[in-house]
């Protein structure tokens, strides 16, 4: 139950560097100590202290998401893979690290999260991986008929069997907060724990009460929720541009600029979500003593407040409330990390993430001595 995910038999498929050249050094916002050296900086002196300045007090990280990509049944899955190689698990040199996985939302890519997966490993001593989902970020979009919440889950455990990743921990965000849901209800051995954020999993998310679907609902009632979501996506925009903005839109621009020309390859997933209920999956989860975090953006009008009520009672895991709107891990990549060391319930989470990793990593020994 806790061995690795195998190896693909083929090493991955090298990625045009053209084509992601936008998001190369989102992951950090700049470029590495070694890399300044190397460039023709000395390191010493002034260059040192910029150096710590960015690390430490800027929290920069060193580590970089590498971008790679493989092939599934003839399509192109895009993924990157932090490079910190030598990582290790809780009980020190020597064990196999913590792997985790960070799931896009809609119309997003995985581009998009690396800033924030690279301050996760460098602050966590994790393994990152961020898949890029079919149709989205430059992977190969499902043909019309295939679209369902498993076969994208199947994406996710497609990846992972690419890098050789343990079991991992669930980040899902938005869209990729049901494709977490679903991947740890089918994979409940190789998941550590889930971390739900601002997510579509539960049907609240889809009932819209403000006053533009009140006004619209005599004139327009089919649409008037669509019309809503499309205004509370114009709302949420400010949001992202507090903090770091020329970072965020560095990081932000390469995945919708590649999602505009798949736009109507992913309308089948579109639709999928507007009809998703994984209650279900939900329940199952909790009665699985699932670690789960829910996490909510105290200003997100796209996934609204009730949707986080609904996810928390069906999971039994309260709301977490975040500063920011629906996006608040692209503007502010260091607030995962933050929560996750800093908060009672964040160190709650990695307290049964660790105990959880220690009983696979025992059983995976276990079946070693077997063989």
């Amino acid at each position: 139950m806790g061995s690795r995910f195998p190896r693909g038999g083929t090493a991955p498929e090298p990625v045009d560097r053209l084509q992601i050249s936008g998001a190369l050094m989102a992951p950090s916002d700049g470029p590495s100590p070694v890399e300044l050296a190397d460039a023709g900086r000395a390191p010493h002196g002034l260059g040192v202290l910029r150096d710590l300045y960015a690390h430490k007090v800027l929290k920069t990280p060193t580590i970089r998401m590498q971008p790679s990509s493989m092939r599934k049944e003839g399509r192109r899955l895009q993924f990157a893979v932090s490079d910190n190689v030598g990582a290790h698990g809780p009980d020190g040199p020597g064990t196999p690290p913590v792997w985790a996985v960070n799931i896009h939302g809609y119309f997003a890519g995985g581009g998009m999260y690396w800033r924030e997966s690279a301050r996760l490993a460098e602050q966590l001593g994790w393994r990152v991986v961020n898949p890029s989902l079919p149709g989205f970020g430059g992977s190969d979009p499902l043909d019309w008929h295939d679209v369902s919440m498993e076969l994208l889950a199947e994406q996710i455990g497609a990846v992972l069997h690419e890098v050789g990743a343990g079991p991992v921990v669930v980040l899902g965000h938005s869209m990729g907060g049901a494709v977490a849901v679903q991947f740890a209800h089918d994979h409940p051995g190789q998941t550590l724990g889930v971390i739900y954020r601002d997510g579509v999993s539960t049907p609240a998310w889809k009932e819209r009460h403000g006053l533009l679907p009140t006004m619209m609902a005599p004139v327009a009632p089919n649409a008037a929720p669509f019309i809503d979501l499309m205004a509370a996506v114009v709302a949420d925009l400010p949001d992202l541009l507090i903090g770091r903005m020329f970072s965020t839109v560095r990081s932000v621009l390469p995945d919708i600029g590649r999602n505009i020309g798949s736009a109507g390859q992913t309308l089948p997933i579109g639709r999928l979500l507007m009809s998703l209920d994984q209650r279900a999956q939900v329940r199952a989860l909790a009665a699985r003593h699932m670690p789960t975090l829910n996490e909510w953006g105290c200003f997100d009008r796209i996934i609204p407040g009730s949707a986080a009520a609904e996810f928390a009672a069906v999971a039994g895991a309260p709301v977490q409330w975040i500063p920011g709107g629906h996006s608040w891990m692209l503007a502010r990549p260091q607030g995962q990390s933050d929560i996750l060391t800093h908060l009672i319930a964040g160190k709650e989470f990695m307290a049964n993430v660790e105990q959880r990793w220690r009983e696979f990593t025992a059983a995976d020994h276990v079946l070693h001595a077997a063989n």
